[in-house]
């Protein structure tokens, strides 16, 4: 295997992301958990970046690491209490069933990949046009997805709504 510059970079990425996510997951302080989310959606965008995919890049970067971390850290210090951000502290038993559960799923997937014969893929760098996306998204017809569009901003309005009856309850 040869060492090029793409592979480096594809690892660099990798590895942030791995160590961003493992971050996200194991602080006790939910702030930094949404900082380093942000950090694994910025690092998603450079490889999609890397693979000349310009169109989701700009969309991970716009909608992911912009708008939906925002709404999470508006949510998070709209419903947490005053300068507490603290995790509750996890009993033994429920630590051990989240171990348990991670390593059954991990087994789960290597045994999928481990079992199945992937065809070779083919993949060439670049991008559809960007009309072609724009009619995928808001076209009606089948394998379209207008309707999961709305479906989720139905839903992300469903939780800021919460959100807000939440906080006015204190």
């Amino acid at each position: 295997m040869e060492l090029t510059l793409d592979l480096i970079v594809f690892l660099v990425l990798a590895a942030f992301i791995v160590v961003s996510a493992v971050l996200a997951v194991t602080t006790k302080r939910i702030l930094r958990a949404a900082t380093y989310l942000l950090f694994v959606l910025f690092g998603t965008a450079g490889i999609y970046f890397q693979l000349n995919y310009s169109f989701l890049g700009a969309v991970q970067l716009l909608i992911y690491a912009g708008g939906i971390t925002v709404l999470y850290v508006f949510s998070i210090l709209l419903t947490s209490s005053q300068g507490d951000d603290h995790a509750e502290k996890l009993k033994n038993s429920k630590m051990w069933a989240g171990l348990l559960t991670a390593g059954a799923g991990l087994a789960i997937c290597l045994l999928l990949t481990l079992k199945n014969q992937f065809v070779t893929p083919h993949f060439e760098h670049g991008e559809l046009a960007v009309s072609t996306i724009g009619h995928a998204l808001m076209g009606t017809e089948k394998y379209q997805y207008l309707l999961p569009f709305e479906a989720i901003s139905l839903l992300l309005l469903a939780c800021i709504v919460g959100g807000i009856l939440i906080a006015r309850k204190r």
